[in-house]
């Protein structure tokens, strides 16, 4: 791991994105809670704030860092159709939460896939990204 014992502890933040694309059947049963394992969006919430938590655990050379804010988001949206999810991370440290909100977003939608594939197995999942981010050396960072 890159060592960040140096570095000034900041107020950090980071925002990710991405979606997932399904059939109208799917979209349908996932909007009228007419999928079989439960509330999709709920389940995919909970689940995106875990895997902020544990995000070190999955990705080698990641910092463990003490979060102190998570906040994921799922959002339906017809013109896709499918699921929006963005995930926003904060903390006070010394090192960036980039990744901790892009695993939040990409476990939600994964979760989003693995409940919803009984009614749509050609489901897509895309343009997972970093929005923004903001906090340490580096100052913040807008996505175009």
């Amino acid at each position: 791991m890159v060592d960040v014992g140096a570095k000034t502890a900041t107020a950090r933040r980071a925002v990710a994105a991405g979606s997932i694309r399904m059939s109208a059947a799917a979209f349908a049963a996932v909007r009228d809670d007419g999928i079989k394992k439960g509330d999709v969006l709920g389940v995919a919430r909970i689940a995106g704030i875990q895997a902020a938590k544990r995000t070190a655990d999955l990705i080698p050379l990641c910092h463990p860092l003490a979060i102190t804010s998570v906040e994921v988001e799922c959002t339906l949206d017809a013109t896709l159709p499918g699921v929006r999810v963005q995930a926003a991370v904060q903390t006070v440290g010394q090192t960036g939460v980039e990744m901790e909100a892009m695993t939040a977003a990409s476990v939600a939608l994964l979760t989003i896939y693995d409940m919803a594939k009984s009614a749509d197995k050609a489901m897509v999942i895309e343009q997972v990204r970093l929005l923004e981010k903001s906090g340490g050396k580096s100052g913040t960072f807008r996505a175009r």
